[in-house]
């Protein structure tokens, strides 16, 4: 792979991929192999973003790939990138920022808290393949030391080859749940139960597209067999409404739901455990294109993703995106999607089963969002005390008020009067649940000017881009601590 060039105004590329995850290192090989000078840029050190996340070197993993479903793909395609000869990675740069300019993209990028560890990388197109993040809803107690998101459990397994705690309840909806079950087991904890609030039979309503995905329903009947093997209950329509313990997770409340996810009463029933994984599905990574004014849309669980044409276009000329960025369906599509984008990127035609095969796993990706949407009922397992936003610790009984007496009738104005959303994740953790009890249906496309924090020193040290497409570097002095967008 080329050397990253000591300036960023020495070289200009043909394409810059922003995640490295299955979409974008698809996107990068495929679009170097096309003929494109292509940069892949990660906040990781490493390839493969969260599905592909990996041990560390230095714990010394024989195996890794026991931990991943189909981690030859991956192998694959990391191979393909070292012998690329126009693709270059470049890991621990988290993009915070895309800038147009007069033939392109300045794409600004965080290195380090210094003034010096910061960069721009200038590129004719940028595709995003930036991936998701786990749907938080709130419930008495989710804020105590060993709750951990379903996605997160996952993370701390194939990265730290640790587990969260010996006795975990999975809870939450969505596939993600079975999924992270089934490592967790297989590491060697014991799972008491599987809690999922939606019900699987909503995939029967498209016998047709299952039908289409075969291997789908082979990776989910691989889940279920693994969870029989080792007895692990599996509660549909139910979810936890209370975790219980002082200083750490003890045991957790679980109810029966309605069609609308309301607890029924009378049939809360305690499991004891020492950790809860918890997750409600995943949300578009949207931040760096929204802010250019991408034309969004809203899937069918009220997840809002970019809006794209077949070929993987945004709405804002050279911006592409592929993946979880264009709603949420798997690493499958992803690596299709991301495969797609660099064919129209370079100009080329791809095979027509490409195609074919992103229209079947897409169809899937909608039913399997429909089947898991979040019933508005959820809020009855609220408590006044309960902390909505954890980050400035701003519970249900603030955000009622300024519903109910100061007329905020929007997640924005309740954010202001609150500060709901203005802390370390940006909303991230919190968006969706402020957006259902401020009566919104659904919490929009956040916009803000920085995608992740940034310290201050750069952007103290660092200029804007001229339209002309040359860095500059402007501004005197340095300043302490970091600067993040309040949307």
């Amino acid at each position: 792979m080329p050397t990253s060039p000591s300036d960023p105004r020495d070289s200009r590329y043909d394409l810059a991929v922003v995640g490295a995850g299955p979409a974008g290192l698809a996107a990068a090989v495929t679009a170097a192999e096309l003929g494109l000078s292509c940069v892949l840029l990660d906040g990781g050190q490493s390839t493969g973003g969260q599905y592909y996340r990996h041990p560390a070197p230095g714990l010394g993993a024989a195996r890794p790939g026991r931990l991943h479903h189909g981690w030859s793909t991956y192998t694959g395609l990391a191979s393909r990138l070292d012998s690329a000869e126009r693709a270059e990675f470049r890991g621990g740069h988290q993009v915070w920022a895309l800038e147009r300019t007069g033939d392109g993209f300045a794409v600004h990028v965080t290195r380090g808290p210094r003034a010096t560890d910061r960069d721009t990388v200038l590129a004719r197109t940028v595709l995003l393949a930036t991936g998701a993040y786990e749907r938080q809803l709130p419930f008495p107690g989710w804020t105590l030391p060993g709750v951990v998101t379903a996605g997160g459990a996952q993370a701390m397994l194939k990265a730290g080859l640790v587990l969260p705690g010996r006795r975990i309840v999975v809870a939450g909806s969505g596939p993600l749940l079975l999924a992270a079950a089934s490592s967790l087991v297989s590491a060697g904890a014991e799972v008491p139960a599987v809690v999922e609030a939606g019900d699987y039979l909503g995939y029967a309503r498209r016998p047709d597209v299952l039908a289409a995905v075969p291997a789908k329903l082979v990776e989910g009947a691989g889940h279920g067999s693994a969870l029989l093997r080792h007895r692990v209950r599996l509660r549909r329509r139910s979810a936890v409404v209370e975790v219980h313990g002082t200083d750490r997770v003890t045991g957790v409340t679980v109810a029966r739901l309605d069609a609308d996810w309301r607890p029924r009463p009378g049939t809360e029933r305690r499991i004891d455990c020492d950790a809860l994984a918890v997750g409600h599905g995943l949300l578009p990574q949207i931040d760096l294109a929204t802010e250019l004014g991408a034309d969004t849309l809203t899937g069918p669980d009220g997840a809002v993703a970019l809006r794209v044409d077949a070929g993987l276009r945004t709405s804002v000329p050279g911006l592409w995106s592929a993946g979880e960025t264009n709603g949420v369906g798997g690493a499958d599509l992803a690596l299709v999607e991301g495969e797609l984008a660099a064919h129209a990127i370079a100009g080329a035609l791809p095979a027509p089963a490409l195609r074919r095969r992103r229209a079947r796993l897409r169809a899937f990706a909608e039913l399997m969002a429909a089947a898991h949407r979040p019933g508005a009922g959820w809020t009855g397992w609220l408590r006044p005390e309960t902390d909505v936003c954890r980050c400035e610790e701003v519970p249900v009984a603030r955000i009622r008020e300024a519903v109910e007496e100061l007329g905020a009738g929007d997640p924005r104005t309740v954010k202001l009067l609150t500060r709901a959303g203005m802390g370390w994740c940006q909303g991230r953790m919190c968006g969706p649940a402020v957006a259902c009890l401020s009566g919104a249906a659904e919490s929009g496309a956040d916009r803000r000017p920085l995608a992740c924090p940034v310290p201050l020193a750069q952007l103290a040290a660092g200029g804007a881009v001229s339209d002309s497409g040359s860095g500059s570097v402007s501004g005197p002095g340095s300043a302490s601590g970091s600067a993040s967008g309040d949307g």
